[in-house]
């Protein structure tokens, strides 16, 4: 599932290819994603006018129009964006089709159908109505505010980081790889983490995972040698000690970690 920074990726994406362009037209094949909205509702919006912004919030990706709309897009299990010519293949599932003047489309792609396509007025409002908690990438999210984000959780630290209604963004992958690099097991209870411990995996998260994730597009192969995340498979090997990765169900989610370089 994309998580924060393939979302991130995803707004840079928009935003290098698809700004400043009049919307031509738009077609929606896939009106069943629409939620607030309907395909009409949206042709107008979008039909005419530019996007001239983007925005992120944990998992979510907004591009703001001139007149006014944002532009809400949720990714689901599968979903990614696609900007291409028109005349070449399209992509394959393709559920909303932007098209510009200069004869390329940027296609909301989301095979399983399980994001979401939406209008609003104002982000942050969006982001309340849908009970989501701070971006850890927000501006005012510092180390007093994750404490407060997860404070009073008798969650797993890896179930804390999940929640979306304390921290929007963090998903299984990266909730793995936070405590992979901080040191802590992710089945640890929140309860029995010391300040120290807890400053570590702000430290971790927000200087050292989040931006490295991103700056490697996402892409496992591109991620630096010392992540578990290249390593996330059923003979994957701790990059720091070279024993077998343990894989586990914690919080209902499959967990790799290291059972000597991540204590409990």
């Amino acid at each position: 599932m994309p998580e924060l920074p393939d979302v991130e990726v995803f707004r840079r994406y928009l935003e290098s290819t698809s700004l400043y362009q009049e919307i031509r037209r738009v077609e929606v094949p896939s009106p069943e994603l629409l939620e607030g909205t309907s395909a009409s509702r949206l042709k107008k919006s979008l039909q005419g006018s530019r996007f001239t912004d983007t925005r992120r919030h944990g998992k979510l990706l907004f591009g703001g129009l001139e007149n006014g709309d944002w532009l809400v897009l949720h990714f689901g299990m599968t979903g990614f964006l696609s900007y291409f010519k028109n005349g070449d293949s399209r992509p394959s599932h393709a559920r909303l089709l932007i098209r510009f003047p200069n004869g390329y489309a940027l296609a909301y792609d989301c095979q399983r159908k399980l994001g979401k396509i939406a209008l609003t007025e104002d982000p942050d409002r969006y982001a309340r109505r849908e009970q989501l908690g701070p971006d850890p990438l927000g501006g005012h999210f510092d180390l007093e505010a994750f404490r407060n984000a997860i404070k009073g959780s008798r969650a797993t630290i890896k179930s804390a980081l999940m929640d979306q209604k304390r921290m929007a963004g963090i998903g299984n992958i990266y909730s793995d790889e936070i405590l992979f690099q901080a040191g802590i097991r992710p089945d640890a209870k929140v309860g029995a983490l010391s300040d120290d411990d807890l400053r570590t995996v702000f430290d971790v998260m927000v200087e050292h995972v989040l931006p490295a994730a991103i700056q490697a597009r996402a892409r496992p192969d591109r991620f630096p040698s010392s992540f578990i995340i290249p390593h996330r498979r059923g003979d994957g090997l701790c990059p720091k000690c070279g024993r077998s990765l343990q894989k586990r169900k914690i919080s209902g989610r499959t967990s790799y970690f290291c059972t000597r370089d991540q204590r409990g």
